[in-house]
């Protein structure tokens, strides 16, 4: 229970983001096109674009955290191993479900335009995750020693770094299937790459490693205070190296180095955050750990509300449009967070009351999901 507390202010991160992300999808969805065209909307979505890379770092830290366990039979393929794996693949395979064009798969071969096929490749944020987390798997389980696997971590984040551009201006898509080259770049519509985007997976995970030593060492605080000066000098660099040399920096993204420090300094003092106010509080229970508890159900639920197809064979992005103002928007997100946390609620309460049945409620659902898909 103790160590539960000691971690939760990277549970505060992830439910503040996956919060964060439904305002996100909701003025991007709804808010009027002219007042996305106001500087204040330019901030806003300078912050929004802070999001994914906190699931990343958060994703990395978990990775890290619980990584220790079982490794030796994961090594020998025992069934450790197959629960990590499918896993990571369930959250791939989640991230292209969400893309699918229309909820039935005769709809898609009969009205699918070819854009819309290809969007369906399209690499978003859980695929990035997916196969960040299978990459950092296959990573731990090939280097038994932990000093080189930290180090190898550090090695690849700096080469990230540098080899990012350079895919960027290479459409894979002459070598590679659409499927696999959309992994590496934007050029055929992916939001979240692997390149750069998996460096902010490699960071959490590093920075789990050194957590996790702090902790050991009773040296926590003295490690916070560091990453937060860390964090704020990273930031203000991006900032200083941006103002004046690109336009619209505050919306621009490229996988240059500055880019990813700059981003990467606001996640580490937004972890710094969370840590002082669970030191503060000492947070037990509270609607953003619900929230961050149940971030991948939220994640793809609200996504279906505002994208999908069910509402009388519309979406209510199509409904409703870019039609609504600040206000209108304002509110909506609160409807959608509260709805949004209480179903993330019923779900920690039924999985903590009835353990044995909550998976085959999911896997139940998942068939009933699956089936209708074929058939309709």
């Amino acid at each position: 229970m103790k160590e539960k507390v000691r971690y939760t202010f990277i549970d505060l991160l992830r439910g503040w983001a996956i919060l964060i992300m439904i305002e996100v999808h909701v003025f991007n969805a709804f808010l009027l096109p002219e007042l996305k065209q106001t500087g204040w909307f330019d901030l806003l979505t300078f912050i929004n674009g802070l999001v994914a890379p906190a699931f990343l770092f958060v994703s990395g830290f978990a990775f890290q955290v619980s990584s220790g366990s079982k490794l030796d039979d994961m090594r020998k393929f025992k069934s450790s191993f197959w629960k990590k794996l499918w896993r990571y693949v369930s959250i791939i395979l989640i991230g292209y479900v969400l893309h699918l064009p229309y909820e039935s798969l005769s709809m898609i071969m009969n009205k699918a335009t070819p854009l819309q096929f290809q969007n369906i490749f399209v690499v978003d944020v859980l695929q990035c995750i997916g196969a960040g987390l299978l990459f950092l798997f296959a990573l731990r389980l090939i280097i038994r020693s932990e000093k080189i696997y930290h180090y190898a971590l550090i090695i690849l984040i700096i080469v990230l770094m540098i080899v990012s551009p350079v895919f960027w201006k290479t459409n894979l898509a002459n070598y590679f299937p659409l499927i696999v080259a959309n992994y590496f770049n934007n050029l055929n519509g992916s939001l979240f790459p692997v390149f750069p985007w998996i460096n902010f997976i490699l960071v959490g995970a590093l920075f789990a490693k050194y957590f996790l030593e702090a902790v050991t060492k009773d040296k926590e605080e003295k490690f916070i205070k560091s990453i937060t000066i860390a964090g704020l000098v990273m930031l203000f660099v991006g900032h200083f190296f941006y103002s004046g040399l690109i336009q619209d920096y505050l919306t621009i993204i490229t996988p240059n180095p500055i880019f990813f420090i700059e981003r990467l300094g606001y996640i580490l003092v937004f972890s710094s955050l969370c840590w002082y106010f669970n030191k503060w509080r000492n947070t037990k229970k509270s609607f953003v750990l619900d929230a961050s508890r149940e971030s991948l159900l939220i994640y793809w639920l609200h996504l279906v509300v505002i994208y999908s197809t069910v509402w009388a064979g519309k979406s209510l992005e199509i409904i409703i449009g870019p039609t609504l103002i600040v206000y209108e928007c304002g509110v909506a997100t609160l409807v959608l967070m509260i709805l949004m946390v209480l179903v993330a609620k019923v779900w920690g309460w039924t999985k903590m009351k009835f353990p044995k049945y909550a998976g085959k409620i999911a896997w139940g659902v998942v068939a009933i999901l699956f089936i209708i898909f074929l058939t309709s």
